[in-house]
Parts: structure tokens; C-alpha cells; sequence
């Protein structure tokens, strides 16, 4: 179970961290289409701030949970799903898009 709250809590705070980097970059853009989106991933990705917060939002995920059982539901699980969820959904409906899409 060790093994799944760490993976869950690298995965939410890469979300989260994309999220907060790219919504900027996303009401600046003139860019439409997937070539936005896969603009903003490469330029996040290379971006220190985007390991900074991506890496202390990871400790608190991982410390949280290991912490009580209250704050674990509430700072650990309840976030962490949520956030994992709605970023793989994006990335699905992404990769159904470009499937789509790319035969035409």
C-alpha cells in the first residue's frame, strides 16, 4: 500500500503542478488546437518552477499520508483521487482527440 501512495501522490502533484503552470500560458496563447496543449506541456516540463511545486506538493501528499486518519481522508485521499481522476480523464478525451481527429 506504501508503493500506491507514493505513485498516487507523484501523480496528483504533476497534475496539479501542470495545472497551476499552464492556465497562464493558456489565456496568453494564440495557439488552437493540440499544438497549444503540447506546447504548454514541453514548455512547463523544462520550467524549475514546475519541479519546485511539483516535488513540495508531492511531500505533502506523501507526508499526509502517513499522518492521522483525518487528515489522510482529507489531505491525502479525497485530493489525490480527485485530482488523478480528472487528469487522466483529460488525457484520455486528449488521446481520443488526436485519434480521432488525425484520420481526417
Amino acid at each position: 500500500m506504501d508503493y500506491v501512495k507514493g505513485i498516487l501522490s507523484g501523480i496528483a502533484a504533476i497534475f496539479i503542478a501542470e495545472f497551476v503552470f499552464a492556465w497562464p500560458y493558456l489565456s496568453r496563447s494564440r495557439a488552437t488546437g493540440m499544438a497549444a496543449l503540447a506546447g504548454l506541456l514541453v514548455e512547463s516540463i523544462f520550467s524549475p518552477r514546475f519541479w519546485i511545486v511539483g516535488l513540495l506538493l508531492f511531500a505533502l501528499f506523501f507526508a499526509t499520508s502517513r499522518g492521522r486518519t483525518i487528515l489522510r481522508v482529507a489531505l491525502f485521499w479525497f485530493p489525490t483521487i480527485a485530482v488523478s481522476a480528472i487528469g487522466f480523464a483529460f488525457l484520455g478525451l486528449c488521446a481520443y482527440l488526436l485519434i480521432r481527429f488525425r484520420s481526417q
